[in-house]
Protein backbone atom coordinates (compact mmCIF):
# COMPACT_ATOMS: atom_id res chain seq x y z
CA UNK A 1 0.00 0.00 0.00
CA UNK A 2 2.66 2.43 1.12
CA UNK A 3 4.60 1.76 -2.10
CA UNK A 4 1.15 2.39 -3.95
CA UNK A 5 0.50 5.67 -2.04
CA UNK A 6 4.14 6.96 -3.08
CA UNK A 7 3.81 6.05 -6.73
CA UNK A 8 0.43 8.43 -6.97
CA UNK A 9 2.31 11.09 -4.91
CA UNK A 10 5.50 11.24 -7.78
CA UNK A 11 3.05 10.29 -10.82
CA UNK A 12 0.37 13.04 -9.51
CA UNK A 13 3.37 15.78 -9.02
CA UNK A 14 2.03 15.82 -5.12
CA UNK A 15 -2.25 16.68 -5.88
CA UNK A 16 -2.80 14.12 -3.58
CA UNK A 17 -0.79 13.88 -0.40
CA UNK A 18 -0.29 10.10 0.95
CA UNK A 19 -1.50 10.35 4.04
CA UNK A 20 -5.14 11.86 3.08
CA UNK A 21 -4.75 10.25 -0.07
CA UNK A 22 -8.43 8.30 0.29
CA UNK A 23 -9.87 11.53 1.51
CA UNK A 24 -8.53 13.95 -0.99
CA UNK A 25 -9.00 11.91 -4.13
CA UNK A 26 -12.33 9.85 -3.63
CA UNK A 27 -13.10 6.46 -4.16
CA UNK A 28 -10.87 3.73 -5.23
CA UNK A 29 -11.75 3.00 -9.10
CA UNK A 30 -10.84 0.12 -11.10
CA UNK A 31 -7.13 1.43 -12.52
CA UNK A 32 -6.13 2.89 -16.03
CA UNK A 33 -3.86 1.80 -18.44
CA UNK A 34 -2.53 4.86 -19.48
CA UNK A 35 -2.69 8.27 -17.71
CA UNK A 36 -1.74 11.53 -19.50
CA UNK A 37 -0.98 14.24 -16.65
CA UNK A 38 0.72 17.92 -16.85
CA UNK A 39 -0.82 18.45 -19.99
CA UNK A 40 -3.15 21.17 -21.31
CA UNK A 41 -6.31 19.18 -23.20
CA UNK A 42 -7.96 20.39 -25.40
CA UNK A 43 -11.26 18.25 -25.32
CA UNK A 44 -13.35 19.75 -28.33
CA UNK A 45 -16.50 19.08 -25.87
CA UNK A 46 -18.14 21.98 -24.90
CA UNK A 47 -18.99 20.38 -21.48
CA UNK A 48 -15.98 20.65 -20.78
CA UNK A 49 -13.17 21.91 -22.98
CA UNK A 50 -10.20 21.99 -21.20
CA UNK A 51 -8.43 19.76 -18.63
CA UNK A 52 -5.16 19.21 -17.14
CA UNK A 53 -5.05 15.06 -17.41
CA UNK A 54 -7.12 11.97 -18.57
CA UNK A 55 -7.99 8.29 -17.79
CA UNK A 56 -7.63 5.25 -20.67
CA UNK A 57 -8.74 1.78 -19.97
CA UNK A 58 -7.99 -0.51 -23.00
CA UNK A 59 -8.22 1.32 -25.88
CA UNK A 60 -11.47 3.81 -24.66
CA UNK A 61 -10.91 6.76 -22.31
CA UNK A 62 -12.60 6.25 -19.24
CA UNK A 63 -11.83 9.80 -17.19
CA UNK A 64 -10.46 13.14 -18.12
CA UNK A 65 -10.48 15.69 -15.66
CA UNK A 66 -7.90 17.75 -12.97
CA UNK A 67 -5.05 16.48 -11.85
CA UNK A 68 -6.59 15.28 -8.89
CA UNK A 69 -9.66 13.71 -10.21
CA UNK A 70 -7.34 11.58 -12.65
CA UNK A 71 -4.52 10.59 -10.21
CA UNK A 72 -6.68 7.71 -8.59
CA UNK A 73 -6.58 5.99 -11.55
CA UNK A 74 -3.13 5.36 -11.32
CA UNK A 75 -2.04 1.87 -10.29
CA UNK A 76 0.92 -0.31 -10.18
CA UNK A 77 0.55 -1.51 -14.08
CA UNK A 78 -0.19 1.75 -15.81
CA UNK A 79 1.70 3.62 -18.40
CA UNK A 80 2.00 7.19 -17.16
CA UNK A 81 2.57 9.89 -19.55
CA UNK A 82 4.17 13.24 -18.25
CA UNK A 83 3.34 15.82 -20.71
CA UNK A 84 5.27 18.45 -19.21
CA UNK A 85 2.96 21.47 -20.63
CA UNK A 86 2.54 19.96 -23.81
CA UNK A 87 -0.74 20.11 -25.64
CA UNK A 88 -2.51 17.05 -26.28
CA UNK A 89 -5.37 17.05 -28.33
CA UNK A 90 -8.37 14.65 -29.98
CA UNK A 91 -6.17 12.14 -32.42
CA UNK A 92 -5.87 14.32 -35.80
CA UNK A 93 -7.84 13.20 -38.73
CA UNK A 94 -7.11 13.98 -42.39
CA UNK A 95 -10.11 13.78 -44.30
CA UNK A 96 -8.74 13.31 -47.44
CA UNK A 97 -5.69 12.22 -48.72
CA UNK A 98 -3.86 9.06 -50.82
CA UNK A 99 -2.78 6.52 -48.65
CA UNK A 100 -0.89 4.33 -51.10
CA UNK A 101 0.38 7.30 -52.63
CA UNK A 102 1.99 8.15 -49.92
CA UNK A 103 4.44 5.41 -49.69
CA UNK A 104 4.67 4.84 -52.95
CA UNK A 105 6.22 8.38 -53.19
CA UNK A 106 8.72 7.57 -51.06
CA UNK A 107 9.89 4.83 -53.56
CA UNK A 108 10.23 7.28 -56.04
CA UNK A 109 12.50 10.68 -56.43
CA UNK A 110 11.11 13.18 -54.07
CA UNK A 111 10.58 16.32 -56.77
CA UNK A 112 8.97 18.98 -54.08
CA UNK A 113 12.31 20.38 -53.52
CA UNK A 114 13.04 21.10 -56.71
CA UNK A 115 13.67 25.31 -57.42
CA UNK A 116 14.04 24.97 -61.05
CA UNK A 117 13.40 22.62 -64.11
CA UNK A 118 17.09 22.68 -64.09
CA UNK A 119 16.91 21.10 -61.03
CA UNK A 120 14.94 18.03 -61.89
CA UNK A 121 16.95 17.57 -64.92
CA UNK A 122 20.05 17.16 -62.47
CA UNK A 123 18.13 14.43 -60.40
CA UNK A 124 16.98 12.30 -63.63
CA UNK A 125 20.79 12.32 -64.33
CA UNK A 126 21.91 11.23 -61.47
CA UNK A 127 19.34 8.10 -61.41
CA UNK A 128 20.00 7.48 -65.14
CA UNK A 129 23.48 7.10 -64.33
CA UNK A 130 22.88 4.25 -61.45
CA UNK A 131 19.94 2.42 -63.30
CA UNK A 132 20.35 -0.43 -65.38
CA UNK A 133 19.38 0.54 -69.05
CA UNK A 134 15.79 0.24 -69.50
CA UNK A 135 14.65 0.25 -66.19
CA UNK A 136 11.67 2.96 -65.80
CA UNK A 137 12.26 6.21 -63.81
CA UNK A 138 9.77 7.58 -61.33
CA UNK A 139 9.19 10.67 -59.15
CA UNK A 140 6.38 12.80 -58.04
CA UNK A 141 6.12 16.53 -56.98
CA UNK A 142 7.38 18.98 -59.50
CA UNK A 143 5.16 22.23 -60.23
CA UNK A 144 6.02 24.72 -62.62
CA UNK A 145 4.21 27.55 -60.90
CA UNK A 146 6.19 26.80 -57.57
CA UNK A 147 10.06 27.08 -59.27
CA UNK A 148 12.35 30.32 -58.74
CA UNK A 149 11.82 30.91 -62.63
CA UNK A 150 9.85 30.11 -65.83
CA UNK A 151 11.53 27.05 -67.56
CA UNK A 152 12.97 28.02 -71.01
CA UNK A 153 11.64 26.78 -73.37
CA UNK A 154 8.10 26.09 -72.44
CA UNK A 155 4.60 26.12 -73.60
CA UNK A 156 1.77 27.53 -71.17
CA UNK A 157 4.49 27.06 -68.49
CA UNK A 158 5.49 23.37 -69.01
CA UNK A 159 8.82 22.82 -69.60
CA UNK A 160 9.73 20.69 -72.63
CA UNK A 161 11.29 17.18 -72.82
CA UNK A 162 14.46 17.54 -74.44
CA UNK A 163 16.55 18.25 -71.55
CA UNK A 164 15.68 15.38 -69.96
CA UNK A 165 15.48 12.87 -72.84
CA UNK A 166 18.95 13.66 -73.56
CA UNK A 167 20.20 12.95 -69.81
CA UNK A 168 18.25 9.73 -69.56
CA UNK A 169 18.29 8.06 -73.44
CA UNK A 170 18.14 4.73 -72.43
CA UNK A 171 15.85 5.20 -69.71
CA UNK A 172 11.58 5.65 -69.39
CA UNK A 173 10.83 8.43 -67.25
CA UNK A 174 7.59 9.14 -65.51
CA UNK A 175 7.31 12.28 -63.34
CA UNK A 176 3.90 12.96 -61.45
CA UNK A 177 2.83 16.49 -60.92
CA UNK A 178 2.42 17.40 -57.47
CA UNK A 179 -1.18 17.59 -57.84
CA UNK A 180 -1.50 14.59 -59.79
CA UNK A 181 -3.27 15.45 -62.76
CA UNK A 182 -0.80 15.44 -64.99
CA UNK A 183 2.48 13.07 -65.84
CA UNK A 184 6.10 14.39 -67.48
CA UNK A 185 7.45 11.84 -69.55
CA UNK A 186 10.65 11.95 -71.66
CA UNK A 187 11.49 10.81 -75.38
CA UNK A 188 11.90 6.92 -74.12
CA UNK A 189 8.45 7.08 -72.09
CA UNK A 190 6.70 7.93 -74.93
CA UNK A 191 8.54 6.14 -77.86
CA UNK A 192 7.40 3.14 -75.56
CA UNK A 193 3.70 4.50 -75.11
CA UNK A 194 3.85 4.80 -78.93
CA UNK A 195 3.00 8.44 -78.71
CA UNK A 196 3.31 11.02 -81.69
CA UNK A 197 2.80 13.59 -83.41
CA UNK A 198 -0.53 12.43 -84.64
CA UNK A 199 -1.79 10.92 -81.37
CA UNK A 200 -4.80 11.99 -80.70
CA UNK A 201 -6.29 13.71 -76.76
CA UNK A 202 -8.27 10.63 -75.26
CA UNK A 203 -11.64 11.73 -73.61
CA UNK A 204 -10.49 13.93 -70.67
CA UNK A 205 -7.25 14.49 -71.14
CA UNK A 206 -4.47 16.82 -72.95
CA UNK A 207 -1.81 16.06 -74.57
CA UNK A 208 0.29 19.52 -74.27
CA UNK A 209 2.16 20.37 -77.64
CA UNK A 210 4.23 22.86 -79.24
CA UNK A 211 3.37 25.10 -82.49
CA UNK A 212 4.16 22.35 -84.65
CA UNK A 213 2.15 20.09 -83.06
CA UNK A 214 4.90 17.57 -81.09
CA UNK A 215 4.10 16.38 -78.04
CA UNK A 216 6.44 18.30 -75.16
CA UNK A 217 6.37 15.63 -72.45
CA UNK A 218 3.31 17.25 -70.88
CA UNK A 219 0.72 14.93 -70.27
CA UNK A 220 -2.71 16.43 -68.59
CA UNK A 221 -5.32 14.36 -66.40
CA UNK A 222 -6.68 11.26 -68.56
CA UNK A 223 -4.08 11.74 -71.43
CA UNK A 224 -1.24 10.63 -68.59
CA UNK A 225 -2.76 6.99 -68.60
CA UNK A 226 -0.82 6.68 -71.93
CA UNK A 227 2.25 6.83 -70.13
CA UNK A 228 1.06 5.20 -67.28
CA UNK A 229 -0.22 1.84 -69.26
CA UNK A 230 3.23 1.78 -71.03
CA UNK A 231 4.56 1.70 -67.55
CA UNK A 232 2.23 -0.70 -65.56
CA UNK A 233 3.08 -2.82 -68.99
CA UNK A 234 6.85 -3.14 -67.74
CA UNK A 235 5.61 -3.74 -64.36
CA UNK A 236 3.70 -6.93 -64.98
CA UNK A 237 6.96 -8.89 -65.41
CA UNK A 238 7.30 -8.60 -62.29
CA UNK A 239 6.61 -11.87 -60.02
CA UNK A 240 3.23 -11.94 -58.14
CA UNK A 241 5.79 -12.38 -54.81
CA UNK A 242 7.85 -8.70 -55.80
CA UNK A 243 4.31 -7.15 -56.39
CA UNK A 244 3.17 -7.93 -53.27
CA UNK A 245 6.15 -7.59 -51.12
CA UNK A 246 6.34 -3.85 -52.83
CA UNK A 247 2.84 -3.40 -52.42
CA UNK A 248 2.55 -4.23 -48.64
CA UNK A 249 5.69 -1.99 -48.01
CA UNK A 250 3.64 0.91 -49.56
CA UNK A 251 1.07 0.68 -46.65
CA UNK A 252 3.93 0.13 -44.18
CA UNK A 253 5.71 3.46 -45.37
CA UNK A 254 2.47 5.46 -45.45
CA UNK A 255 1.40 4.39 -41.92
CA UNK A 256 4.42 4.88 -40.73
CA UNK A 257 4.34 8.37 -41.87
CA UNK A 258 1.12 9.78 -41.03
CA UNK A 259 1.46 8.21 -37.84
CA UNK A 260 4.78 10.18 -36.91
CA UNK A 261 2.94 13.10 -38.14
CA UNK A 262 0.05 12.99 -35.36
CA UNK A 263 -2.84 11.12 -37.47
CA UNK A 264 -4.51 9.06 -35.99
CA UNK A 265 -7.20 8.21 -38.32
CA UNK A 266 -7.22 9.15 -42.58
CA UNK A 267 -9.55 9.13 -45.24
CA UNK A 268 -8.36 7.38 -47.76
CA UNK A 269 -9.47 9.12 -51.15
CA UNK A 270 -9.65 6.51 -53.60
CA UNK A 271 -8.26 2.39 -54.05
CA UNK A 272 -9.33 -0.27 -56.17
CA UNK A 273 -11.15 -3.27 -53.93
CA UNK A 274 -7.87 -5.35 -54.83
CA UNK A 275 -6.27 -2.78 -52.66
CA UNK A 276 -8.88 -2.54 -49.98
CA UNK A 277 -8.27 -6.56 -49.56
CA UNK A 278 -4.77 -5.82 -48.95
CA UNK A 279 -5.43 -3.17 -46.15
CA UNK A 280 -7.65 -5.89 -44.63
CA UNK A 281 -5.14 -8.24 -44.57
CA UNK A 282 -2.49 -5.94 -42.93
CA UNK A 283 -5.17 -5.12 -40.64
CA UNK A 284 -6.03 -9.10 -39.65
CA UNK A 285 -1.90 -9.09 -39.37
CA UNK A 286 -1.62 -6.04 -36.57
CA UNK A 287 0.35 -3.78 -39.77
CA UNK A 288 -1.92 -1.15 -39.91
CA UNK A 289 -1.61 1.31 -36.58
CA UNK A 290 -3.74 4.23 -38.24
CA UNK A 291 -7.37 4.16 -38.41
CA UNK A 292 -8.60 3.90 -41.69
CA UNK A 293 -11.55 5.32 -43.89
CA UNK A 294 -11.62 4.43 -47.43
CA UNK A 295 -13.41 5.52 -50.14
CA UNK A 296 -13.77 2.64 -53.38
CA UNK A 297 -12.88 4.49 -56.67
CA UNK A 298 -13.42 2.08 -59.53
CA UNK A 299 -15.68 1.74 -62.52
CA UNK A 300 -19.64 1.31 -62.31
CA UNK A 301 -19.32 -1.64 -63.67
CA UNK A 302 -16.78 -2.80 -60.92
CA UNK A 303 -18.86 -1.02 -58.06
CA UNK A 304 -22.13 -2.62 -59.17
CA UNK A 305 -20.55 -5.82 -58.52
CA UNK A 306 -18.90 -5.62 -55.37
CA UNK A 307 -20.21 -2.95 -53.86
CA UNK A 308 -22.37 -5.25 -51.13
CA UNK A 309 -19.63 -7.40 -50.46
CA UNK A 310 -16.56 -4.78 -49.76
CA UNK A 311 -19.13 -2.47 -47.25
CA UNK A 312 -17.38 -2.96 -43.90
CA UNK A 313 -17.77 -0.12 -40.76
CA UNK A 314 -15.38 -0.52 -37.99
CA UNK A 315 -13.63 -3.70 -38.97
CA UNK A 316 -10.26 -4.87 -37.03
CA UNK A 317 -10.76 -2.86 -33.98
CA UNK A 318 -12.18 0.59 -35.81
CA UNK A 319 -9.02 0.65 -37.99
CA UNK A 320 -11.08 -0.40 -41.54
CA UNK A 321 -14.15 1.11 -42.63
CA UNK A 322 -15.38 1.17 -46.37
CA UNK A 323 -18.90 2.81 -46.88
CA UNK A 324 -17.74 5.18 -49.45
CA UNK A 325 -17.48 6.01 -53.06
CA UNK A 326 -15.13 7.95 -54.61
CA UNK A 327 -15.23 10.06 -58.08
CA UNK A 328 -13.00 12.56 -59.86
CA UNK A 329 -14.75 15.22 -62.10
CA UNK A 330 -12.28 17.47 -62.97
CA UNK A 331 -8.79 18.34 -62.61
CA UNK A 332 -6.61 20.76 -61.02
CA UNK A 333 -5.46 24.63 -61.20
CA UNK A 334 -2.00 24.06 -61.44
CA UNK A 335 -2.72 21.73 -64.62
CA UNK A 336 -5.46 24.17 -65.72
CA UNK A 337 -7.63 20.87 -66.09
CA UNK A 338 -10.02 22.22 -63.30
CA UNK A 339 -13.38 22.25 -64.79
CA UNK A 340 -14.61 26.45 -64.66
CA UNK A 341 -17.38 28.27 -65.93
CA UNK A 342 -15.31 30.60 -67.60
CA UNK A 343 -11.82 30.34 -69.43
CA UNK A 344 -8.76 30.80 -66.95
CA UNK A 345 -7.54 34.09 -67.39
CA UNK A 346 -3.91 33.20 -68.09
CA UNK A 347 -5.02 30.47 -70.77
CA UNK A 348 -8.60 32.36 -72.12
CA UNK A 349 -8.95 29.04 -74.77
CA UNK A 350 -9.42 26.83 -72.17
CA UNK A 351 -12.41 26.14 -69.19
CA UNK A 352 -10.41 23.04 -67.89
CA UNK A 353 -11.24 19.76 -68.06
CA UNK A 354 -14.43 17.08 -67.59
CA UNK A 355 -13.21 13.96 -66.66
CA UNK A 356 -15.98 11.84 -66.61
CA UNK A 357 -19.32 12.55 -67.86
CA UNK A 358 -21.74 13.60 -66.01
CA UNK A 359 -24.19 10.60 -67.24
CA UNK A 360 -21.67 8.58 -65.43
CA UNK A 361 -21.71 10.13 -62.38
CA UNK A 362 -25.31 10.21 -62.51
CA UNK A 363 -25.63 6.41 -62.75
CA UNK A 364 -22.79 6.39 -59.59
CA UNK A 365 -25.00 8.28 -57.25
CA UNK A 366 -27.22 5.90 -58.02
CA UNK A 367 -25.34 2.95 -57.38
CA UNK A 368 -23.91 4.87 -54.05
CA UNK A 369 -28.18 5.71 -52.82
CA UNK A 370 -29.25 2.49 -53.64
CA UNK A 371 -26.34 0.29 -51.76
CA UNK A 372 -26.56 3.34 -49.09
CA UNK A 373 -22.69 4.43 -49.61
CA UNK A 374 -21.76 7.69 -49.05
CA UNK A 375 -20.68 9.66 -51.96
CA UNK A 376 -17.23 11.59 -52.10
CA UNK A 377 -17.09 13.95 -55.52
CA UNK A 378 -13.50 15.83 -56.55
CA UNK A 379 -14.37 19.35 -57.73
CA UNK A 380 -12.17 21.64 -57.76
CA UNK A 381 -13.11 24.14 -60.40
CA UNK A 382 -16.90 26.43 -59.90
CA UNK A 383 -18.17 24.13 -62.59
CA UNK A 384 -17.49 21.19 -61.24
CA UNK A 385 -18.50 21.99 -58.03
CA UNK A 386 -21.97 23.24 -59.64
CA UNK A 387 -22.39 19.85 -61.71
CA UNK A 388 -21.49 18.07 -58.16
CA UNK A 389 -24.45 19.69 -56.02
CA UNK A 390 -26.53 19.52 -58.85
CA UNK A 391 -25.91 15.88 -59.11
CA UNK A 392 -26.18 15.50 -55.27
CA UNK A 393 -29.27 17.63 -54.74
CA UNK A 394 -31.79 15.88 -58.15
CA UNK A 395 -30.63 12.47 -56.58
CA UNK A 396 -32.07 13.95 -52.87
CA UNK A 397 -34.74 14.86 -54.71
CA UNK A 398 -35.56 11.63 -55.78
CA UNK A 399 -34.98 9.80 -52.61
CA UNK A 400 -36.35 11.80 -49.90
CA UNK A 401 -37.01 8.92 -48.03
CA UNK A 402 -32.81 8.69 -47.43
CA UNK A 403 -32.19 11.42 -44.99
CA UNK A 404 -28.27 12.30 -43.18
CA UNK A 405 -26.36 11.07 -45.96
CA UNK A 406 -23.61 13.14 -45.70
CA UNK A 407 -22.19 13.15 -49.37
CA UNK A 408 -18.90 15.18 -49.74
CA UNK A 409 -17.53 17.38 -52.09
CA UNK A 410 -14.15 17.00 -52.19
CA UNK A 411 -11.45 20.00 -52.52
CA UNK A 412 -14.29 22.51 -52.86
CA UNK A 413 -11.47 25.47 -53.98
CA UNK A 414 -13.54 27.80 -56.57
CA UNK A 415 -17.38 28.20 -56.58
CA UNK A 416 -19.72 30.62 -58.08
CA UNK A 417 -21.41 32.96 -55.26
CA UNK A 418 -24.26 31.54 -56.06
CA UNK A 419 -23.43 27.86 -55.20
CA UNK A 420 -21.86 28.84 -51.49
CA UNK A 421 -25.32 28.47 -49.94
CA UNK A 422 -26.09 25.45 -51.93
CA UNK A 423 -23.81 23.48 -49.32
CA UNK A 424 -25.21 24.05 -46.27
CA UNK A 425 -28.81 23.98 -47.38
CA UNK A 426 -28.28 20.56 -49.40
CA UNK A 427 -25.96 19.03 -46.17
CA UNK A 428 -23.37 18.88 -48.73
CA UNK A 429 -19.42 18.21 -46.52
CA UNK A 430 -16.84 20.54 -47.94
CA UNK A 431 -13.77 18.46 -47.63
CA UNK A 432 -11.37 20.79 -48.16
CA UNK A 433 -7.47 21.69 -47.75
CA UNK A 434 -6.13 24.57 -45.87
CA UNK A 435 -2.42 23.96 -47.53
CA UNK A 436 -3.73 24.27 -50.83
CA UNK A 437 -5.02 27.48 -50.16
CA UNK A 438 -1.52 28.84 -49.38
CA UNK A 439 0.30 26.46 -51.50
CA UNK A 440 -1.10 27.99 -54.50
CA UNK A 441 -1.96 31.61 -53.87
CA UNK A 442 1.32 32.36 -56.07
CA UNK A 443 -0.45 31.10 -59.26
CA UNK A 444 -4.47 31.27 -58.23
CA UNK A 445 -5.41 35.28 -59.02
CA UNK A 446 -3.12 34.48 -62.45
CA UNK A 447 -5.68 31.68 -63.59
CA UNK A 448 -8.79 33.29 -62.47
CA UNK A 449 -8.28 37.02 -61.93
CA UNK A 450 -8.98 38.79 -58.63
CA UNK A 451 -12.77 39.00 -58.70
CA UNK A 452 -12.91 35.44 -59.05
CA UNK A 453 -10.60 34.61 -56.49
CA UNK A 454 -11.94 36.43 -53.62
CA UNK A 455 -15.32 35.79 -54.64
CA UNK A 456 -15.22 31.99 -54.58
CA UNK A 457 -11.39 30.43 -54.12
CA UNK A 458 -10.96 28.52 -50.50
CA UNK A 459 -13.91 30.43 -49.19
CA UNK A 460 -13.93 29.03 -45.68
CA UNK A 461 -15.91 31.01 -43.65
CA UNK A 462 -18.47 32.37 -46.51
CA UNK A 463 -19.24 28.24 -46.45
CA UNK A 464 -19.39 27.86 -42.78
CA UNK A 465 -21.80 31.08 -42.54
CA UNK A 466 -23.91 29.16 -44.78
CA UNK A 467 -24.11 26.33 -42.75
CA UNK A 468 -21.14 23.74 -44.23
CA UNK A 469 -19.38 21.56 -42.29
CA UNK A 470 -15.75 21.73 -43.22
CA UNK A 471 -13.73 18.60 -43.06
CA UNK A 472 -9.98 19.55 -43.35
CA UNK A 473 -7.04 17.55 -44.70
CA UNK A 474 -3.54 17.99 -47.01
CA UNK A 475 -4.06 15.45 -50.14
CA UNK A 476 -1.04 14.28 -49.26
CA UNK A 477 1.29 13.59 -51.37
CA UNK A 478 0.15 16.32 -53.14
CA UNK A 479 1.10 18.06 -49.67
CA UNK A 480 3.15 17.05 -47.14
CA UNK A 481 0.98 14.95 -44.88
CA UNK A 482 2.13 17.05 -41.92
CA UNK A 483 -1.00 18.81 -40.10
CA UNK A 484 0.84 21.66 -38.58
CA UNK A 485 1.51 23.74 -41.85
CA UNK A 486 -1.89 22.84 -42.54
CA UNK A 487 -3.54 24.09 -39.22
CA UNK A 488 -0.62 26.86 -39.93
CA UNK A 489 -2.52 27.66 -43.77
CA UNK A 490 -5.96 27.37 -42.13
CA UNK A 491 -5.94 30.04 -39.58
CA UNK A 492 -3.27 32.51 -41.23
CA UNK A 493 -3.75 31.91 -44.80
CA UNK A 494 -0.32 32.82 -45.05
CA UNK A 495 1.81 31.58 -48.19
CA UNK A 496 5.48 31.58 -48.13
CA UNK A 497 5.62 34.88 -50.23
CA UNK A 498 3.32 37.57 -50.05
CA UNK A 499 0.74 39.22 -48.29
CA UNK A 500 -2.30 36.55 -46.63
CA UNK A 501 -4.53 35.32 -49.32
CA UNK A 502 -8.08 36.90 -48.52
CA UNK A 503 -7.60 36.86 -44.83
CA UNK A 504 -11.59 37.67 -43.87
CA UNK A 505 -12.17 34.32 -44.67
CA UNK A 506 -9.21 32.70 -42.50
CA UNK A 507 -10.40 30.16 -39.70
CA UNK A 508 -9.84 30.81 -36.33
CA UNK A 509 -7.99 28.37 -33.78
CA UNK A 510 -10.61 26.01 -32.42
CA UNK A 511 -12.55 26.36 -36.32
CA UNK A 512 -9.04 24.81 -37.36
CA UNK A 513 -8.97 22.39 -34.63
CA UNK A 514 -12.78 21.18 -35.20
CA UNK A 515 -12.33 20.54 -39.15
CA UNK A 516 -9.06 18.28 -38.32
CA UNK A 517 -11.30 16.44 -34.99
CA UNK A 518 -14.87 16.63 -34.82
CA UNK A 519 -15.50 17.75 -38.23
CA UNK A 520 -13.34 14.95 -39.77
CA UNK A 521 -14.89 12.26 -37.23
CA UNK A 522 -18.84 13.20 -38.49
CA UNK A 523 -17.78 13.17 -42.03
CA UNK A 524 -16.90 9.89 -41.32
CA UNK A 525 -20.15 8.96 -39.54
CA UNK A 526 -17.89 8.17 -36.16
CA UNK A 527 -18.37 11.41 -34.50
CA UNK A 528 -19.92 9.16 -31.75
CA UNK A 529 -16.41 7.04 -31.85
CA UNK A 530 -13.73 9.37 -31.92
CA UNK A 531 -13.15 13.63 -32.37
CA UNK A 532 -13.22 14.93 -28.61
CA UNK A 533 -11.37 13.47 -25.97
CA UNK A 534 -14.66 12.02 -23.99
CA UNK A 535 -14.96 9.34 -21.40
CA UNK A 536 -16.60 6.22 -23.69
CA UNK A 537 -15.05 7.30 -26.88
CA UNK A 538 -11.80 5.92 -28.17
CA UNK A 539 -8.38 6.89 -26.65
CA UNK A 540 -7.17 8.74 -29.93
CA UNK A 541 -4.85 11.26 -28.52
CA UNK A 542 -2.32 13.40 -30.60
CA UNK A 543 0.41 15.59 -28.35
CA UNK A 544 1.78 18.87 -29.81
CA UNK A 545 5.33 20.09 -28.68
CA UNK A 546 3.84 24.03 -28.14
CA UNK A 547 0.07 25.39 -27.51
CA UNK A 548 -0.68 25.67 -31.12
CA UNK A 549 -4.25 27.54 -29.70
CA UNK A 550 -2.54 30.31 -27.94
CA UNK A 551 1.18 30.88 -29.25
CA UNK A 552 1.83 33.94 -31.70
CA UNK A 553 1.08 32.58 -35.67
CA UNK A 554 4.72 33.10 -36.44
CA UNK A 555 5.51 30.04 -33.87
CA UNK A 556 2.90 27.44 -35.11
CA UNK A 557 5.20 26.24 -38.03
CA UNK A 558 7.67 25.20 -34.90
CA UNK A 559 5.76 23.04 -32.76
CA UNK A 560 5.95 19.31 -33.36
CA UNK A 561 4.23 16.49 -32.90
CA UNK A 562 5.43 14.36 -30.20
CA UNK A 563 3.17 11.39 -29.30
CA UNK A 564 0.37 9.77 -31.64
CA UNK A 565 -1.79 7.63 -29.16
CA UNK A 566 -3.97 5.25 -31.06
CA UNK A 567 -6.63 3.10 -29.40
CA UNK A 568 -4.83 3.80 -25.88
CA UNK A 569 -1.44 2.22 -27.68
CA UNK A 570 1.54 4.58 -28.17
CA UNK A 571 2.38 4.01 -32.02
CA UNK A 572 4.69 7.51 -32.33
CA UNK A 573 7.11 8.64 -28.93
CA UNK A 574 9.40 11.60 -30.76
Amino acid sequence: MLHRLNRLVLAGGGACLAAAMLAACGPRVEPATMVLRNGKIVTVDDSKPEAQALAIRGDRIVAVGSEEEIAPYIGDATEVIDLQGQLAVPGLIDSHLHFTGIGRAKLGLDLTKARTWDDIVQMVADAAAKAKPGAWIVGRGWHQEKWDKVPEPNVEGFPTHDALSKVSPDNPVLLTHASGHATFANAKAMELAGVTRRTPDPPGGEIIRDRRGNPIGVFVENAAGLISRAYEADRAKMSDEEKTAEAREVVKLADQDVLSKGLTSVDDAGSDFGTIDLFKQMVDQGQVGVRLYVMARTSNEELAKHLAAYRMIGYGDNHLTVRAIKVVLDGALGSRSAWMLEPYSDLPTSTGIERVPLDTVRETAKLAIDQDYQLCIHAIGDRANREVLNIYEETFKAHPDKTGLRWRDEHTQHLSAQDIPRFGQLGVIASMQGIHCTSDASYVIARLGKQRAEEGAYVWQKLMKSGALIANGTDAPVEDVDPIPNFYASVTRQPKNGPPFFPNQKMTRMEALKSYTINGAYADFEEDLKGSLVAGKLADVTVISKDIMTIPDAEIPTAQVTYTIVGGKVTYKK
